[in-house]
């Protein structure tokens, strides 16, 4: 599982701000099959809490993923990540 706090600095409104979650939730679904979505900081104009998690039968390919996307977002967006956790649960 996967937990990004983000800073999106250049938003103004709530509509944009929901206009780059939403692109950042379908590219981590796309480039890495990821379940997503906006877990707090709903009625925030500059911060967004997005999780996403993966489920995989080994935990160092799921961190791995997981490492890849936090990356991804950290590169691919115009944002500030100011908390990321990752965490992997075995069965």
């Amino acid at each position: 599982m996967l937990q990004i706090v983000v800073e999106l600095p250049e938003t103004t409104s709530l509509k944009e701000k929901r206009r780059i979650v939403v692109a950042i939730k379908d590219r981590l679904r796309s480039k890495f099959r990821l379940s997503c979505a906006e877990i707090d900081l709903l009625d925030s104009i500059r911060f967004a809490h997005i999780g996403a998690a993966l489920v995989s039968n080994s935990r160092r390919h799921g961190e791995a993923v997981m490492q890849k996307a936090l990356a991804f977002v950290e590169d691919g967006f115009s944002l500030r990540v100011h908390d990321s956790q990752i965490h992997s649960e075995q069965y």
